[in-house]
């Protein structure tokens, strides 16, 4: 899609509700609810009609008229996070959390074997755990690989990341980190 006044309008209509977005992050729900709707509904409801205005004066194939029928087509998943206090405006989260595996996607067929899998697998689970007990992978990975070599092996439980994350250094926490 190339630039244009059309273009640059609509962005500016979604920038203006991504800066709500910005002034409530991290917010309770209740508080983000209340600030959609008093904020962001009124801008969106603008947009629809500024969009229903616009698209009649595009040629029909034009690709932002694509994009704009796009958006109107899709329109109460748009608008979905307005009645939500927990949803957010995008799934920019969901797609961060994935990116890992879709770059190793290509790497799995070099695993090898099956076991080469399961393996890169059982590395994926710990990782994700570490980050879900918010301790910094890297870190906890350390703390086991010097540990596990000796640890009794009834016991290996103990080197789990919720285990670990207590013992951790206050370093080793994602809150430490950013």
């Amino acid at each position: 899609m190339r630039p244009s006044s059309i273009t640059n309008e609509a962005l500016e209509r979604f920038g203006a509700l991504y800066g709500i977005e910005e002034h409530i992050h991290g917010k309770p729900p209740g508080e983000r609810l209340r600030v959609r709707q008093t904020q962001a509904v009124p801008l969106l409801e603008d947009m629809k009609r500024w969009f229903e205005a616009t698209i009649l004066t595009l040629s029909a194939k034009s690709d932002t008229t694509k994009a704009i029928q796009y958006s109107l087509n899709r329109w109460p998943a748009l608008v979905y996070y307005c009645g939500d206090g927990q949803a957010e405006i995008d799934n920019l989260i969901a797609e961060r959390a994935l990116r890992g595996v879709a770059i190793g996607r290509r790497n799995y067929l070099f695993a090898g074997a099956d076991t080469g899998g399961e393996r890169a697998a059982a590395m994926y689970s710990l990782i994700g755990s570490a980050r879900l007990n918010g301790i910094d992978p890297e870190a906890y990975l350390h703390y086991v690989i010097e540990r596990v070599a000796d640890y009794p092996i009834n016991r290996i439980d103990d080197l789990l990341p919720w285990n670990v994350a207590p013992v951790l250094p206050a370093s080793a926490h994602i809150d430490s980190i950013r």
